[in-house]
């Protein structure tokens, strides 16, 4: 595409059913399938909602959001923070500039979508992107680890003490299974609420938000779920790793702190590196930050999320929103503790 044709970019809304199907783009991920938008919608009461984006009346990409109301008013989510839901934004043809894309949103989302603000992650828009359209956004931190290496090549990439665990967890009996039935849910949430309990917290989302997204994910073939066992066949450990086109992600993970010391956390991210590289993936998005992540070998990566309201008063609202969120957590779990 031309990039002289960056400046008369707009978007339109459309339904979902008059665009290419977003498996068709090259840069489309799993958050952005209908599977996932499914999810999205039965735990957040949302709306998915889809526009073209054109050059000079020719379609040239696509976008898809939620919608969704926080106390009556309309906010525009690709995704919105608390969704557990990662990259969504564009859908762009070869030579269309993302950020002319991003661009195009902001001055179009709040008539198009009749919302007062909108949250964007797109996994190719730049926090120099943001910056050079004036836009507030959060850094957003990762690592990403190449899975086109030899097997033995990603590996020997972790750190030597993580290979350690991954050797001791196989000493030590554990072994990893595939789960397909309906008590793997169960077990992750049990092991879930032992991680945050040991901080003194609360978990960030219910059983019942994971229970979804196995119902809408597991049967397209793009949700892993594993779990680990000692050797005395308990289940001690769990983790979800969605994945399509290219990148596998890391979703979330348990496991109980009574059986910790034989590992089982290192021997299922192995597993499942192992598990989507056979399957083709070439990337893992590990999603997020975290000390933890780095032993695993990966390149740091930092994205940028997003935001623009309609009125200004509503960016410090949002951060206190935040804010009594963090806070109630914090409160759940002390209670409990």
């Amino acid at each position: 595409m031309d990039q002289r044709l960056d400046r008369h970019l707009r978007l339109e809304r459309a339904d979902a059913k008059t665009l290419r199907p977003v498996e068709d783009y090259a840069d489309f991920t799993v958050f952005q399938t209908e599977a996932w938008l499914a999810f999205v919608k039965e735990t957040q009461d949302g709306e998915p909602v889809f526009a073209r984006l054109l050059a000079d009346n020719q379609v040239v990409g696509r976008f898809t959001g939620v919608i969704f109301r926080k106390s009556g008013l309309r906010i525009l989510g690709s995704p919105a923070p608390g969704w557990t839901t990662s990259y969504m934004g564009f859908n762009l043809e070869e030579g269309v500039s993302r950020r002319a894309a991003v661009d195009a949103l902001r001055r179009s989302a709040f008539r198009e979508f009749g919302c007062i603000h909108f949250e964007l992650l797109d996994r190719r828009v730049s926090i120099e992107d943001a910056e050079a359209l004036g836009l507030r956004y959060q850094a957003v931190p990762g690592f990403e680890i190449d899975l086109t290496l030899p097997e033995e090549q990603v590996f020997s990439g972790m750190s030597p003490a993580c290979r350690r665990c991954i050797r001791k967890a196989q000493k030590s009996g554990i072994t990893i299974e595939q789960a397909t039935d309906n008590g793997f849910v169960h077990d992750y949430y049990r092991q879930l609420l032992d991680v945050f309990a040991k901080q003194g917290l609360t978990p960030t989302y219910s059983e019942a938000r994971v229970r979804a997204l196995v119902k809408h994910l597991l049967p397209t073939g793009r949700l892993l779920l594993l779990r680990a066992r000692n050797a005395d066949g308990d289940c001690v450990a769990t983790g979800i790793f969605p994945a399509a086109n290219d990148f596998m992600y890391f979703w979330g993970g348990a496991s109980f702190r009574t059986g910790q010391i034989d590992r089982p956390n290192e021997a299922i991210q192995w597993a499942a590196m192992k598990f989507w590289k056979a399957a083709g993936m070439r990337s893992y998005d590990m999603g997020g930050g975290g000390g933890y992540k780095r032993k695993y070998g990966g390149r740091e990566i930092r994205g940028a999320w997003i935001r623009n309201s309609r009125y200004r008063i509503l960016e410090p609202l949002r951060n206190s929103a935040q804010l009594a969120k963090r806070l109630q957590q914090r409160i759940g779990g002390l209670g409990k503790s």
